[in-house]
């Protein structure tokens, strides 16, 4: 297990909020929690998909799994799932801020008139 992987106990909250599989067929060769731990873990580090390392399974099946989940909107429906759940047990604080500071442009010194440009430069300079 690597540093940034999910413990047995973050697992275990995660894993009743997963979509099952609905494909009869040939069992998947990297389980779910390996892939979400490489999903996550290029996600923490910002790196590219290619560079997921070989312990999360090929990075083109993390990188699949993650995008039919966004697509599909399962990302979506598990945090609102883990948000509730720790709502119902009073970890999360709600709490409203509202800021009311006004920011105004300052104006920008003025662009000459079109006739100030068509005057004689000599004569503004002199008269």
């Amino acid at each position: 297990m690597g540093r940034g992987d999910l413990t047995n106990e973050q697992w275990a909250r995660l894993a009743p909020l997963l979509p099952t599989g609905k494909k009869p067929g040939r069992p998947p060769t990297w389980s779910k929690r390996q892939l979400i731990d490489g999903i996550r873990w290029r996600t923490r580090t910002g790196a590219p998909w290619r560079d997921v390392p070989a312990r999360y399974g090929p990075w083109q099946t993390a990188y699949g799994l993650f995008r039919r989940w966004q697509r599909d909107g399962t990302w979506q429906r598990i945090l609102t799932r883990l948000q509730a759940q720790a709502d119902a047990h009073g970890l999360i604080t709600w709490e409203v801020s509202i800021d009311t500071t006004v920011t105004r442009a300052t104006s920008t010194p003025r662009a000459p008139a079109k006739d100030d440009m068509c005057r004689d430069p000599l004569r503004l300079r002199h008269g």
